[in-house]
């Protein structure tokens, strides 16, 4: 199965959209309180696509070996990412790491694609 994800974030809340074929779905969060008003829009992204990964195969939209392709409008996020660029964000090395360990666990085929901020789905839940 193909999925296009999106998602976003700030210092208050996180969104993602995940879209199977004609099915779109839609989602947002309050921070939970470690992270509320304590990280950055670019942690926050992080966040974001962590919670809403996981989330998305907990509920079996994402399964095991599916493909998906990861929208991000952060041109750092996508250098970082997709070509294992650097990033000295202790919290963004952790959050990558686990990310990673994830889809690799789950045999996920991964597929960055840098989209401008005006073409982020997610965006509009925040």
């Amino acid at each position: 199965m193909e999925h296009v994800y999106f998602s976003d974030g700030n210092t208050k809340r996180i969104s993602w959209v995940v879209k199977t074929g004609d099915k779109v779905i839609e989602e947002e969060r309050v921070h939970t309180n470690i992270y509320l008003d304590k990280v950055n829009d670019e942690q926050s992204k992080y966040i974001a696509i962590h919670a809403g990964i996981f989330w998305s195969i907990g509920r079996f939209i994402i399964k095991n070996e599916d493909a998906v392709k990861i929208m991000l409008d952060s041109k750092s996020m996508f250098e970082h990412l997709s070509k294992e660029g650097q990033n000295l964000n202790a919290f963004i090395q952790e959050r990558t790491r686990f990310l990673k360990q994830f889809l690799e666990q789950r045999k996920l085929k991964i597929e960055y694609q840098l989209i401008d901020s005006k073409d982020n789905l997610a965006s509009k839940l925040l």
